[in-house]
């Protein structure tokens, strides 16, 4: 299904077509071509398709049509190309790449740059070429990054697998492997890791590209240092000043809006209001889950969102399509309308608003109205990619307790403080009464549990912490196998009880979403392939997630998208503290702390 050719193998047709020797597939008649090569829009076009590329776009097309070709009617709409995620991890939507692609296709996304490396904590490249595999036999494209820190920060916590420069160098000769994933080591690359060098070296050598993720404030000499070893681009800005400072250093700045990471707004006003060269700028999601894709959209909500920030609807769609598609060398292959480029293409009745009246890929049309129409079996995942939650026994509310100093009636401690909308945490200090010898959680001030439990190889090692943002005002808790990077078991909760039950319902079903309250399941998703993903439809998975937030909500918790606020609290590769399975991480200075103060 929309199998298709090198763009070589296909020129003898697509001249054959253009000069009218030949019918074409496909004819899209009387639109408004979007090009975002002239960045204009050109009135009354016809556009041909012939083996799923474009054959001829121009007035009239008329001498492409035979019995065969299919021609459809644009009435005046406009046709612009397939909107493309320039970065993104497909494991953050908890379904599998076929299911994203599925949902995503509806909302004009027809290129994905994915970074498996949530897969590559818990399976290694064994996981990758699962994904891998299953993103060739797309309907859409799909190209994978190879992951570049799994573990995110050696010596700051432990995954379930390695990759080193040797598992890169055998990666980046899959035929789908576009480039090096986000460089979350940052201090390891401005301190010149041999390890990081080295990966990155083995990409530069293979003509790739190396993606970025450059998560501190500080852009002095460590921001630098990490240009100077070549990541290309980076989506971890937040501010006005990030986005200003990578494009003047070379990098494209992707500006990122997802599920819970709101950083457009800010950074596109180095376009709107600054007048850089947007033609440096890239829109991407990062994550997104189920909920998001089915509910909001993906790539046309982002797009829709820099306009809604003032950027001029062309500029808005370029940062979407060509830009991206130049950035990681596939200019001739996709990202226009364009003779010899992939197919890819959307009919809308309005530049600003972007309904999806029509979605083509390679040729086929694959979604009408926000709907998909077309027919795409799904991938079936091996029985090693499931069980891999892996307890050494059950887990009881003891293993929760966080014994104090000896002696001490209070104490001071750090706490993890969660910061709405964005994926930066805070550092923050509290004090808190000690009971019967144990720290005791102080709900009034919104201050309760976080564990990290160690689910890779079963040592029955359990993390404690603190952590404060998710205003749980009831005896409650969510434990869940999605834990960035590393992808050990994280469970909050204001009672040890229902952090230990959520926690072995977690293991019984295999991995997933467990959330309790006063020793009753609220809500429940399960994540059978790597803990990380569901093999159900997306809108499955959605309805789930829903409940989940709704389970969230009635436990007290307001955060917007609360859930991936939870995943991230153990990425110890963003500022400012974080908990991994080696205790409480000081991100700003890439180091183990004490809990107390």
């Amino acid at each position: 299904m929309n199998e298709i050719k090198p763009w070589s193998e296909s020129a003898a047709t697509l001249i054959d077509v253009a000069m009218g020797r030949r019918p074409a597939d496909l004819v899209v008649r009387g639109g408004r071509w979007v090009n975002v090569h002239s960045r204009e829009v050109v009135d009354h076009i016809d556009v041909a398709v012939a083996a799923g590329r474009f054959a001829y776009i121009g007035h009239d097309a008329g001498h492409t049509v035979g019995e065969a070709t299919r021609v459809i009617e644009a009435d005046g709409a406009y046709l612009m190309p397939g909107l493309c995620d320039g970065h993104m991890h497909v494991e953050s939507g908890m379904i599998t790449v076929t299911e994203f692609v599925r949902a995503v296709l509806p909302h004009g996304t027809t290129t994905m740059f994915v970074d498996p490396h949530e897969i590559a904590n818990v399976l290694g490249l064994a996981g990758v070429r699962l994904m891998h595999d299953e993103a060739i036999a797309a309907p859409a494209n799909v190209f994978v990054q190879v992951p570049s820190c799994v573990p995110s920060a050696p010596g700051l916590e432990r995954a379930g697998a390695e990759l080193g420069p040797d598992e890169i160098a055998e990666a980046l000769a899959w035929p789908g492997i576009i480039g090096l994933g986000e460089v979350m080591n940052f201090p390891g690359v401005a301190a010149g890791d041999g390890k990081m060098l080295g990966e990155i070296a083995e990409t530069m050598r293979a003509g790739r590209t190396v993606g970025g993720h450059y998560a501190s404030p500080d852009l002095g000499t460590p921001f630098h240092g990490y240009v100077a070893g070549g990541p290309a681009d980076d989506h971890e800005g937040t501010r006005l000043e990030d986005a200003v400072a990578r494009v003047r250093q070379g990098m494209r700045a992707m500006l990122r809006l997802g599920s819970a990471w709101y950083d457009v707004a800010a950074q596109i006003k180095a376009v709107t209001e600054l007048g850089l060269d947007p033609r440096n700028f890239i829109l991407c999601t990062d994550d997104s889950h189920s909920g998001t894709l089915v509910n909001d959209g993906h790539m046309d909500r982002v797009v829709r969102h820099a306009i809604e920030e003032g950027c001029d609807p062309l500029v808005a769609i370029q940062m979407a399509t060509i830009n991206t598609a130049t950035h990681f060398g596939l200019e001739r292959e996709l990202g226009s309308i364009a003779p010899g480029r992939r197919a890819d293409m959307i009919l809308t009745s309005d530049l600003r608003a972007l309904p999806m009246d029509l979605v083509i890929a390679r040729g086929e049309v694959m979604a009408e109205q926000g709907r998909l129409i077309a027919d795409i079996p799904a991938f079936a995942y091996p029985k090693e990619a499931r069980d891999t939650v892996h307890l050494a026994q059950p887990l009881a509310a003891t293993d929760f307790d966080i014994p104090a100093p000896r002696g001490a009636e209070r104490v001071t401690a750090r706490v993890i403080g969660v910061v709405e909308n964005q994926a930066p945490t805070k550092a923050l200090t509290r004090e808190l009464a000690v009971e019967d010898g144990l720290v005791a959680m102080d709900r009034v001030n919104d201050v309760c549990q976080i564990a990290l439990v160690e689910r890779h190889r079963a040592t029955g090692e359990v993390v404690n912490g603190l952590v404060s943002g998710f205003g749980y005002d009831v005896d409650c808790a969510m434990a869940s196998t999605v834990a960035h990077d590393s992808h050990h078991m994280i469970v909050v909760g204001t009672s040890k009880s229902d952090m230990a039950l959520a926690a072995n319902r977690v293991a019984e079903v295999g991995g997933g979403i467990a959330v309790f309250a006063g020793g009753e399941e609220l809500a429940l998703v399960e994540l059978p392939i790597a803990g990380l993903m569901s093999d159900e439809r997306a809108e499955v998975v959605a309805e789930k997630a829903a409940r989940m937030g709704e389970a969230m909500r009635r436990c007290g918790c307001t955060l917007n998208n609360a859930y991936m606020q939870h995943s991230l609290l153990a990425l110890v590769v963003i500022p400012e503290l974080r908990i991994s399975d080696r205790g409480i991480v000081d991100v700003t200075r890439f180091e183990m702390t004490d809990l107390f103060v």
